[in-house]
């Protein structure tokens, strides 16, 4: 009866600190996809890809920031052509960005704003 307790004590332990580690190891993804009205000037688009980049050294709860362009020959961007991939610890780090006063001053340098933009949130899975 003692090894059958202990059994299930360490078979429990087990399964919490793997529970915990799994837990530990997801990330939030907050996908944002730009597209620009034809003759957006290349220089403004350039200054609002620097801003939003430089995101990454201005708020401490923004774990990694990733982008690029569209260059697939599948035609299906529907006129996005700038992906950026932020990733957070957790919403409540996610929620702190979009408050935070850097953020906000880059949303306002969206004037004129992108003709589309595309926000996606997700927990990555594996």
């Amino acid at each position: 009866m003692k090894k059958l307790l202990l059994i299930t004590l360490i078979l429990l332990s087990n399964y919490t600190v793997n529970a915990q580690q799994t837990k530990q190891k997801q990330v939030l993804r907050h996908v944002v996809l730009f597209g620009w009205k034809e003759g957006t000037d290349a220089t403004y688009i350039t200054k609002v890809v620097t801003a939003l980049n430089d995101l990454k050294h201005k708020i401490p709860t923004i774990k990694s920031l990733e982008w690029g362009t569209n260059n697939s020959p599948e035609n299906l961007n529907n006129g996005l052509t700038h992906c950026f991939i932020l990733t957070f610890s957790s919403e409540s780090d996610r929620d702190a960005y979009l408050i935070h006063p850097d953020h906000k001053a880059f949303v306002a340098l969206l004037n004129p704003a992108p003709e589309k933009v595309t926000v996606f949130d997700y927990w990555a899975k594996k």
